[in-house]
């Protein structure tokens, strides 16, 4: 009886301890860098890696799609929407120390855009940040989550014995402490207003060949390296660790409707000339989801409804007997989107027209583009007109009702000005150290809550 009694307690000392050091394995540990590489620029770009390391928005987009608070704590639709009044959240500082202000972020916001905005005036009011338009603004809560609307202030800031003159002093959980040879190194914003992260710092060396980033992964002098849809499967054959988001990026071919395609059979040949199952399947793998619509079948339960088909013989009966000149197909680097570029220009010669694919690094566009455009992760209404601004169309999306949506995306996409291709995900390689890291709804990995293994 004695040793029974001894037996179980050994037995719940053990399982306590174990209990015990498994959460001393899973609890975030504060400290360490964070190593990160990637294709493309890490700072400048609207979805550039370190931005929302860097800067906050007036709002953001929660995991659920429903828009939060950031910068500001609160909003309020006024005038049938056409003018909205948000308030800022009080005692924010920028990392440099110096106050948040309405002021502040009316300069950053007329900044940002120009006379692309999605209102026509921003002013200061006290601590307000007044929005008006001459259209309603309906959805101007989640456009303002956008990576292209993140409040940046101008400042020098000496790096590496340079002075880096822009908007690079931000609010968020970290601050540019050098800048040399195209790798950027942050420190952590001990002051942030959300609190400070776990890393002491974020190194992000950009313009890293996919090749050699997963080198460096391979052995530990990367943590976070991309991983191209187009990749993937192999990424999984040779058992990276990998983090995928759901398709956020649509993949589409831009088509001028000025000059040689201003007549819109042209253009509307054009679309019925691509072959998206070609794209899909050989140049990216099958990990892209093939659409003929602007969202995705799982936001708005319709895209179905657009062809997404290849149909030559239409596109030849739509041209009828209109030529155009030598047209040129611009795209950008990478040899996925240069692959796809040259097929789109094979098929388009199929269909009777002259394109030309761009060579790499040619300045300016051709009068076709292959472009990659970011979903935010907002809803139907806002995720619509993000898109259509993307693409050079400004009008407000007011309906709400998957019909009204539905009728709002038909009327765009017959002006042909731009063809759905494919939806493809966003996905990153970790290494074993890093722990907690998660995505944002747009595909941007959210640093702020990462910590590493072996933090001191």
């Amino acid at each position: 009886m004695r040793w029974t009694v001894l037996r179980r307690a050994a037995i719940s000392f053990l399982l306590g301890a174990l209990a015990v050091m498994a959460g001393a394995r899973t609890r975030p540990h504060y400290g360490g860098t964070l190593r990160v590489e990637v294709e493309g620029d890490a700072l400048t770009a609207p979805d550039a890696v370190a931005r929302r390391l860097i800067f906050d928005g007036l709002t953001r987009i929660g995991a659920d799609g429903d828009v939060e608070p950031g910068l500001a704590e609160r909003w309020e639709a006024q005038n049938g929407d056409h003018r909205w009044e948000f308030r800022l959240r009080a005692g924010v500082h920028f990392s440099d120390g110096t106050a948040l202000t309405a002021s502040a972020v009316e300069g950053a916001l007329a900044a940002a855009c120009g006379a692309g905005c999605p209102w026509t005036a921003v002013h200061a009011v006290g601590t307000a940040v007044i929005f008006t338009g001459d259209a309603p603004m309906p959805n101007l809560p989640a456009l303002l989550a956008g990576g292209a609307y993140l409040v940046q202030r101008d400042g020098s800031i000496q790096a590496n014995g340079v002075s880096l003159e822009g908007p690079y002093v931000g609010t968020g959980g970290f601050a540019i402490d050098g800048f040399a040879n195209g790798v950027l190194t942050l420190g952590a914003n001990d002051s942030c207003w959300e609190g400070r992260p776990f890393l002491d710092g974020v190194v992000i060396a950009g313009h890293k060949a996919v090749r050699d980033q997963w080198l460096d992964l391979s052995v530990g002098r990367a943590d976070l390296v991309e991983v191209p849809p187009e990749q993937l499967r192999q990424a999984r054959e040779q058992r990276l660790t990998v983090v995928e988001s759901g398709p956020v990026e649509l993949l589409g071919l831009s088509i001028l409707e000025t000059g040689a395609l201003a007549a819109p059979q042209l253009r509307a040949a054009i679309a019925l000339a691509v072959d998206r199952g070609a794209l899909g399947n050989v140049i990216f793998q099958k990990q892209g989801e093939v659409t003929g619509s602007l969202l995705p079948q799982r936001v708005t339960g319709y895209a179905f409804l657009f062809p997404a088909e290849r149909d030559l013989k239409k596109a030849a009966e739509v041209r009828g007997g209109l030529t155009a000149p030598p047209l040129l197909l611009s795209a950008e680097s990478g040899a996925a989107m240069q692959l796809a570029a040259q097929r789109l220009a094979l098929n388009l010669r199929e269909a009777g027209l002259n394109v030309q694919v761009a060579p790499t690094g040619r300045q300016g566009r051709g009068e076709l583009a292959l472009v990659r455009i970011r979903l935010n992760g907002a809803g139907p209404a806002a995720e619509l007109e993000g898109l259509m601004r993307a693409a050079g169309s400004a009008p407000p999306v007011m309906e709400k009702t998957p019909a009204g949506l539905y009728r709002v995306e038909r009327e765009f996409l017959e002006r042909h000005t731009l063809t759905p291709l494919l939806y493809l995900p966003r996905a990153f390689a970790v290494g074993a150290r890093v722990r907690d890291l998660r995505l944002a709804p747009d595909g941007t990995p959210l640093l702020d809550g990462v910590s590493l293994e072996d933090a001191p």
